[in-house]
């Protein structure tokens, strides 16, 4: 019950009523928890407390909202298992079907369009006006998306990838005979940043909720960069798992 007479913020309390409510069953998965009204009713506290609670569990992803129905309890967070995790798991080049990505965009940029790719490729002099395949897309599970992704390919290397996207070949055909371009190494950064305009439309978020960003380069057994790769991770859909064995 919640203590009134506790050094605990009430509604730090009622988050963890719910919480263990929810992990006990009282509220199973996608069922209706009581209205703000009722809480306020069965636990003796305010509504802008009660709300506050409601709203930060919807925000970490235990509950969601639907308008004029109400306040529902989420389904568990996607686990995506950094033991499994590659810096080629969201890569075009490497994905056994380019084309079966849920493809928002698909064209070419040019430094202009995106600088930060200078930096990324090693673009100087006269390839300063280098164009690069530029491949948007998102990763669902069902009906929930769990990740916004764009990825950048240097046309010069691979000139007919749009089209070869577009006609759904597979990468061990866009990387036929192209032995010393095949990505072999990746290196990653993870951070956690707040959703554009852009990110909260295709998450289906509200614009400023932090996600989690992981960044890829990936590089040819040369140790030239081949592709570089960025996946927006819903913070309240997904659960990142580390394991390390020594």
């Amino acid at each position: 019950m919640i203590n009134k007479y506790s050094n605990v913020p009430l509604y730090s309390q009622l988050k963890q009523l719910i919480i263990e409510k929810i992990e006990s069953g009282d509220y199973p998965v996608e069922s209706k928890i009581p209205s703000e009204q009722e809480l306020c009713e069965l636990y003796g506290i305010s509504r802008p407390t009660v709300r506050q609670a409601i709203n930060e569990l919807t925000n970490n992803g235990y509950l969601y909202k639907e308008k004029g129905k109400g306040t529902f309890v989420a389904k568990p967070k996607t686990k995506v298992d950094i033991r499994n995790y590659t810096g080629f798991t969201d890569s075009i080049l490497d994905s056994h079907d380019p084309g079966q990505h849920d493809i928002i965009s698909l064209h070419a940029v040019n430094m202009n369009d995106a600088p930060f790719l200078k930096d990324i490729f090693g673009v100087q002099g006269p390839s300063a006006n280098a164009e690069f395949a530029e491949i948007r897309y998102v990763t669902s599970e069902g009906k929930n998306i769990l990740s916004y992704n764009t990825s950048y390919v240097p046309l010069a290397l691979f000139p007919e990838l749009l089209e070869d996207i577009k006609d759904r070949k597979p990468s061990y055909d866009i990387l036929k005979g192209k032995y010393p371009l095949i990505p072999v190494r990746s290196r990653s950064k993870l951070e956690i940043v707040f959703t554009d305009q852009t990110d909260a439309q295709y998450l289906s978020v509200q614009p400023g909720l932090p996600v989690i960003k992981i960044s890829n380069i990936l590089y040819s057994k040369s140790g030239q960069p081949v592709e570089y790769i960025t996946a927006k991770y819903r913070a309240d859909k997904c659960q990142l798992v580390f394991e390390h064995n020594k």
